[in-house]
């Protein structure tokens, strides 16, 4: 038996051939004709309003804080169930960051929980669609409605995923994709940012070229081009586009081999579910499942901790996932004290199981069965 990596990127093939073409054409700098075909996919497929191609999903998300003009002192509402770089984009600008919990029964954000955190000095809610799973979006851009807040969706798991038929990305005023090797759609490291209301379209560009209007000069739209506004480096070179633009010549077979294997997962481990050994994903009505992360919730940190060293005594890597932001040593002493149980809950009790295109229908049994055996000798 050989080792089951956790993450291993799928490659296709056409990738190298992209890549290499981008050599020989002797344009290797960002914004050349693989970003463009890229971000005609998305604006097609998806319907995205405007997308710019970003070297990190970090960095999209810090161009969302610079186009929301956050300023010192001003809050920004999102869940402490995710990656640092959520927060970090809006700390950096010197936001207030007030945290949300957990549902119970999935790490999303509690959107019941966000009105009683509105004040005066709110300027935007940032929902994070954890795995891909959407958060409940009608009734979040109902309360940004009400009280005049901006929506960033932090989508960089939501590749493909869809709220009541729309996808996730579209329905924010801003959002931000990932395609780290980690994720669905990879180029190594890399994101995006999605512009969804027109108010930001031209000043997202400038932001994106270095707050320059160069992009506007090069389609013609000025005779000369100059520093206009802030910004910085965020686009990818053309080598990270052409990668990315093989991936997503091939969306419909990584998204199908995905699904597939979370299914196969959540039908083999049912039966321990049933029998209380522990906690399989729950996944609301209005939203879908892009094949992004599987993972399981034991009954606490210890008996999470020897699981993960039960598999990898058998050459399965499985992962943790987020630790609560709000309890981290950078922010504990700058939240305001508020307990978030069941962020902490999922902190402690979650396990990801292996999800890439290698798994084979023996792997995931293999791992599955591990499992099972893991829960057969502890109890």
């Amino acid at each position: 038996m050989g080792v089951i990596r956790f993450n291993q990127p799928y490659l296709f093939g056409s990738e190298l051939d992209h890549v290499r073409k981008a050599i020989d054409d002797g344009r290797l700098s960002g914004n050349g004709a693989f970003t463009k075909k890229c971000h005609q996919f998305f604006q097609e497929k998806y319907g995205f309003r405007k997308v710019l191609l970003t070297t990190s999903c970090t960095d999209a998300l810090e161009m969302c804080a610079i186009l929301l003009d956050i300023q010192p002192g001003d809050e920004v509402i999102m869940p402490s169930y995710t990656f640092v770089s959520t927060a970090n984009a809006f700390v950096l600008k010197g936001a207030v960051i007030r945290f949300v919990d957990s549902h119970e029964n999935h790490p999303n954000m509690d959107e019941r929980l966000i009105e009683a955190l509105i004040t005066p000095k709110t300027k935007a809610i940032v929902v994070v669609h954890y795995g891909g799973v959407a958060c409940e979006m009608d009734t979040i851009m109902d309360l940004a409605d009400r009280n005049n807040l901006y929506v960033v969706e932090d989508a960089a798991q939501a590749i493909d995923s869809f709220y009541k038929g729309r996808p996730l990305g579209s329905i924010g005023h801003l959002a931000a994709f990932s395609f780290h090797e980690t994720k669905n759609v990879v180029s190594g490291e890399g994101g995006m940012l999605v512009v969804n209301d027109e108010r930001f379209v031209n000043r997202s560009e400038i932001i994106w070229e270095k707050g320059t209007n160069r992009a506007a000069f090069f389609r013609g739209d000025v005779d000369k081009y100059g520093w206009v506004d802030v910004g910085s480096s965020f686009l990818p070179s053309e080598l990270v586009a052409a990668y990315l633009f093989g991936q997503l010549e091939n969306l419909y077979e990584i998204q199908t081999k995905r699904v597939a294997i979370w299914n196969a997962y959540f039908q083999r481990l049912k039966p321990l579910q049933i029998a209380g050994k522990l906690a399989l994903p729950e996944l609301p009505s209005y939203g879908g499942n892009n094949g992004h992360v599987f993972f399981i919730c034991c009954k606490d940190l210890e008996e999470r901790s020897n699981l993960i060293e039960h598999l990898k005594a058998q050459d399965i890597g499985a992962v943790f996932h987020y630790l609560s932001l709000h309890s981290s040593p950078f922010y504990a002493c700058k939240h305001d004290g508020r307990q978030l149980p069941f962020t902490d809950h999922f902190s402690e009790t979650l396990v990801r199981l292996p999800l890439h295109l290698y798994l084979s229908d023996h792997d995931v049994l293999r791992i599955c069965k591990s499992i099972k055996e893991f829960y057969e000798e502890l109890h």
